[in-house]
């Protein structure tokens, strides 16, 4: 026990306790009360109802009554009632994990005397009007949404509830279906249905097994076929192992899992129902026998829009496939379905907060049944050790699959990738001992499919791979890849390696990450990627036009005019005609771009410095000879070529410029060398050279749209968009023409090699046959775009321009994925 003073009492000199106390009191009461704020009643019922379910130490069904309750009892608190209903519409189409959870509070609410009848009538009204506006907009997700509330409130409806509204939505698909079966639409009704009806049954409604029967039934004419386009998006669409299966639309899975429901009873095991303890035993007939009300009419209109995003088939997705135990749901169970479409809803609608998204996906077992998830964070190896029948899921599992399925989405993810890989770390470093495993199976399941999945997404987990390494120090289990360092260069899994390191150097150097890697790869992290500064070849005697070389660079280095270079110019020109080498222009475009490389490798603002001022005469090489064109590329790349991610900055900036045209780009990457098909580089400077294009065309069609053009403005912008159209056909015709060439093994380079039907051979016609899946696939996309928005009205353009613009200012003003990209190193990133 720690000493303490004791003073004395009374006596002189001693200490006047009496007149002290006296005058303390005294200085008490004249000193000003502090004011008590009380805070208002509406902003305890919203911090309560935002955070329902989120605390698993609470008992979910207490807070459920208490909400409930205190809103009735204060029925006449106008600001109460209407945050109380904002939110409510806010929480249902925001946080969809919590939809079971705020119709419980409204269907305990409504047997709550009057005062609760009518919040419930007027949640009812407001969900049924918002309801309407997302049809007639097209926003299907939160038709969705909306619906899955409408239907975990049908305890409370009167007569038929929500299976009137499902039978019109799925008449209107049936409709859409006859008229075109590509039709993507259709489909998509037929998914907001099939995710009603779980939620449905799992509500406090009874007497509904017929009618789900029923209507599951009448589904099964669309969701069973196979969409037409579904081919178009298979992430893995062969030349694989067994192991990567191909995967199968949500919309067939979900058709097959309820059809099984059906028959077993409607467990729907995974489902929450808070509103089942809210009562004490023996009042479980409370919600029966509340007054029921009627659902005010949802309107499906004659015509539907296909709304602000493109719609394609969804293919179920997941990276813990076939494992020894079951961490995620099999596809067999219908809470595979439900528990990723939950999570995928919530990760593409919390976007402009990565690190609520992350919270959310770390505490899903929170928003489920109990006994759905095993405890977080329990290591793979004591699942083996579960007994009976207790599920053996991992929530993180669970969590990262669905990322994941959203990252590797075909043809295009919502948003853009670095949000998925920002939720991906942020995930980490909140719980890093559960996420990190789970990350790291999901990484050797993925490498294994290397050489199987599409190409586009063999680029995406590469990239994936390399920023998510960079957040935690680039620590890896390299030494589980050592047998791949020995495989060529041309094999997928050997490209892959090579193409992540490279990445890894690029947001870091050479030197760091040739230090966190084991003796084998070494090798692949030579002394020249080191250097900060390519050598200068022209440096070197015995390099043809040594001596011009460098007079050029020093003359460059000097900022000298240019008519101070052509002289040296003309004699580069003089001994290549004198030596019969073919087009001299190429030789002097040799030295010339090679030399503003070297004086522009401090920093890419040295270089784009370079290029301005040599601007003129690059720009007079393209029309003067396509060869002198294409050997800017070859220059620049071969300067790079330890460093290619730079050369690749260059190359983008020289299309800017308009130096380099896109037909360049292409002739260059396909036409010479059948092995740069395998090459990282190679595909990010044709998808980035390709993406402009396309995104040109995508500008002058929308040009053509924007309201008040004067009649020959118009005209105009219809040649414009002709012109840019068949540029952009031609284009891929022509990587078309040549991709064949190297697939078929009909290439001039492959005939004359000696090698036909040797393994670099097969290796590069699979490589072409990649190659053609991803690039037919994007002309497809744009196509598809340019023919919907052409019939799409001049309202509806307008109304998506105004929506997408308060996007982006919600991303820019909000914490969204623009911050993403931030390095740090934190410990537990992948084990």
């Amino acid at each position: 026990m720690a000493d303490y003073d004791q003073r004395p009492r009374g006596g002189r000199g001693g200490y006047n306790n009496r007149k002290r106390r006296y005058r303390d009191e005294d200085d008490y009461d004249r000193r000003p009360q502090r004011r008590r704020y009380e805070e208002p009643l509406s902003s305890r019922v919203r911090k309560q109802l935002l955070a329902i379910a989120e605390v698993p130490v609470k008992r979910v069904e207490d807070e459920v009554h208490s909400i409930a309750k205190t809103v009735c009892d204060n029925f006449e608190d106008e600001e109460l009632k209407e945050s109380f209903y904002e939110l409510v519409a806010q929480l249902v189409v925001e946080q969809p994990f919590k939809i079971p959870f705020v119709a419980a509070v409204v269907l305990v609410a409504n047997t709550m005397r009057k005062d609760g009848q009518a919040v419930a009538e007027e949640v009812l009204r407001r969900t049924a009007l918002r309801t309407n506006a997302a049809i007639a907009k097209g926003e299907w997700r939160e038709t969705k949404l909306l619906m899955k509330f409408l239907g975990s409130l049908q305890g409370l409806l009167d007569g038929e509830g929500v299976w009137t509204v499902l039978q019109d939505i799925l008449t209107k698909a049936v409709d859409l279906q006859t008229e075109n079966n590509e039709e993507t639409i259709g489909p998509e009704l037929v998914k907001i249905i099939l995710f009603t009806i779980p939620y449905v049954m799992a509500s406090s409604a009874t007497d509904n097994q017929d009618k789900a029967a029923s209507m599951v039934e009448n589904t099964d004419i669309i969701a069973s076929e196979p969409h037409v386009l579904q081919a178009l998006v298979d992430p893995y669409p062969g030349n694989g192992k067994e192991e990567a299966a191909s995967p199968t639309g949500v919309l067939m899975l979900l058709q097959k899992q309820l059809q099984n429901e059906a028959s077993t009873g409607w467990e729907l095991s995974c489902l929450p129902r808070p509103w089942k303890g809210v009562f004490e035993e023996g009042r479980e007939d409370v919600l029966t026998e509340a007054p029921k009300h009627t659902l005010p009419a949802i309107i499906i209109p004659e015509a539907v829009s296909n709304g602000p995003r493109p719609l394609f088939p969804e293919l179920y997705f997941s990276v813990y496939a076939n494992q020894d135990v079951e961490t995620v749901a099999p596809t067999s169970d219908i809470a595979s379905c439900l528990i990723r479409d939950a999570i995928v809803d919530t990760i593409n609608i919390l976007d402009y907060n990565r690190n609520a998204t992350a919270r959310f996906l770390i505490d899903i077992d929170c928003y489920f049944s109990p006994g759905t998830f095993v405890k977080r964070a329990t290591p793979f190896d004591r699942l083996r050790d579960i007994e009976g029948d207790r599920s053996t899921w991992k929530p993180e599992d669970v969590a990262v699959d669905a990322v994941f399925s959203q990252l590797f989405q075909l043809p295009a993810p919502e948003h853009k990738l670095v949000y998925y890989h920002s939720v991906l770390t942020e995930s980490c470093k909140i719980a890093p001992a559960a996420i990190a495993p789970s990350l790291g199976r999901a990484i050797r399941y993925l490498y294994r499919s290397v050489d199987s999945m599409d190409l586009e997404l063999s680029y995406r987990f590469m990239d994936w791979f390399a920023h998510h390494l960079s957040n935690f120090g680039f620590t890896w289990k390299w030494t589980e890849w050592i047998d791949d360092v020995e495989l060529p260069s041309l094999d997928p899994k050997k490209a892959f390696i090579e193409g992540a390191l490279d990445k890894e150097i690029r947001l870091s150097f050479a030197q760091r990450i040739k230090g966190t890697l084991p003796a084998p790869y070494q090798a692949l992290i030579t002394e020249e990627k080191e250097k900060d500064t390519p050598d200068f070849k022209y440096s070197l005697p015995d390099t043809p036009f040594a001596q011009e070389g460098q007079e050029i660079m020093t003359l460059l280095r000097k900022k000298s005019p240019e008519d101070t270079i052509q002289p040296v110019i003309d004699r580069i020109h003089a001994q290549a005609t004198e030596m019969k080498l073919g087009d001299e222009l190429v030789y002097s475009t040799d030295a010339y771009v090679t030399a503003i490389c070297y004086i522009g490798s401090k920093s890419l603002s040295h270089v784009l410095s370079c290029i301005e001022r040599c601007k003129e005469r690059l720009l007079a090489l393209g029309p003067a000879s396509p060869a002198a064109r294409k050997q800017i590329i070859d220059s620049v790349m071969e300067y790079w070529k330890d460093q290619p991610g730079i050369g690749v900055n260059i190359v983008d900036k020289l299309l800017n410029y308009t130096i380099l045209s896109p037909a360049s780009v292409i002739d260059w990457a396909l036409s010479k060398d059948g092995s740069r098909l395998g090459q990282a580089h190679v595909y990010e400077m044709i998808s980035a050279t390709i993406g402009k294009v396309t995104n040109r065309v995508r500008q002058v069609v929308r040009a053509k749209k924007v309201p008040g053009l004067l009649p020959e403005q118009r005209a105009l912008m219809e040649e414009t968009v002709e012109r840019e159209r068949k540029a952009m056909k031609d284009l891929f015709d022509s990587m078309e023409d040549q991709l064949v060439a190297w697939a078929s093994g009909s290439k001039d380079q492959m005939v004359q090699s000696g090698d036909a039907g040797g393994p670099e051979d097969r290796m590069i016609k699979q490589w072409a046959e990649r190659w053609l899946r991803v690039f037919r696939r994007k002309i497809a996309v744009e196509e598809a775009w340019v023919l919907e928005f052409e019939s799409q009205k001049v309202e509806e353009f307008v109304a998506g321009v105004t929506v997408e613009k308060a996007s982006v200012n919600a991303n820019a003003n909000g914490e969204g994925s623009g911050n993403a990209m931030a390095v740090d190193e934190v410990d537990g990133g992948i084990s």
